[in-house]
């Protein structure tokens, strides 16, 4: 399955994400956020790819999203991790996902191990 994971400005909620991709085995990792979130670090060699958002309003964040995963998913559904940023970037992220079309099953990192919601 293919991971799709938003970046956004706390740092805190970073751990989750890299927790998810270390546990995770993924065919494809598309990491999303802002300039500041290429300061996140995946240990190892692990492929994937980023996306760099410019948009703050929600319908252009939402069309920048769609326009900028066009492509890049390979599968018909993803798994999405949105434990990172605000509601305004989720609605927006999900919105465009729904958009390409593809479908999301919520993922998330507990003290059990990775838990698809």
């Amino acid at each position: 399955m293919e991971l799709v994971a938003l970046l956004s400005r706390g740092e805190g909620t970073w751990a989750q994400v890299a927790g998810i991709i270390k546990n995770g085995e993924w065919e494809n990792i598309i990491l999303i956020g802002d300039e500041f979130a290429r300061n996140f670090k995946i240990e190892g060699n692990i492929p994937h790819t980023f996306i760099e958002l410019k948009s703050r309003r929600l319908v252009e964040l939402k069309q920048e999203m769609q326009e900028k995963l066009k492509g890049k998913i390979k599968g018909t559904e993803v798994a999405l991790n949105i434990a990172s940023g605000d509601g305004k970037e989720h609605m927006a992220l999900i919105s465009a996902l729904l958009s390409l079309p593809a479908g999301v099953r919520f993922t998330a990192l507990t003290k059990e191990g990775l838990v698809m919601l």
